[in-house]
């Protein structure tokens, strides 16, 4: 497994208010190395995704009541259910881990890049000194925001 470890930026994502899978995709972006010039699939990123405001994450519609987060045990009849108004409340941080989780490759290198994720529930993290580039929504998230406003 190779991985990219020339200069290393780290790039703060604010939660507050944004859509779930819209920040997903673009902490994906930044882990996998998508957004360099020298990106290669066979090598990891080497930048670091530092989430904030775990707390104010949204989804869209009615899917803050609908949707339900599964995992089995293992054993016959393990699987537990769990709703994300539930897990909102009980661990934020794990409702957007999994869904960065599941935008990366099934992989070695998505594996390393997970532990270059670091979530906080709210605006104080331990990164202050390391931070270089705050993210930009995209226009396309820019006009949905004002269209749900």
């Amino acid at each position: 497994m190779k991985e990219n470890k020339n200069n290393p930026e780290y790039v703060v994502f604010d939660a507050e208010g944004k859509i779930l899978g819209r920040l997903a995709t673009e902490i994906a972006k930044v882990l996998s190395g998508k957004g360099k010039v020298d990106f290669q699939p066979n090598v990891g990123g080497s930048d670091w995704a530092i989430v904030i405001n775990s707390d104010k994450v949204r989804l869209s519609g009615a899917k803050a009541k609908n949707k339900i987060y599964h995992k089995h045990s293992g054993y016959p009849g393990g699987i537990t259910s769990i709703s994300f108004e539930d897990l909102i409340k009980k661990d934020s941080t794990k409702v957007i881990e999994l869904a960065v989780k599941g935008m990366l490759p099934k992989n070695k290198l998505s594996r390393a890049a997970m532990k270059r994720l670091r979530i906080f529930k709210d605006e104080n993290h331990d990164f202050g000194r390391y931070t270089k580039k705050e993210d930009n929504l995209s226009k396309a998230d820019q006009k949905t925001e004002k269209q749900e406003k």
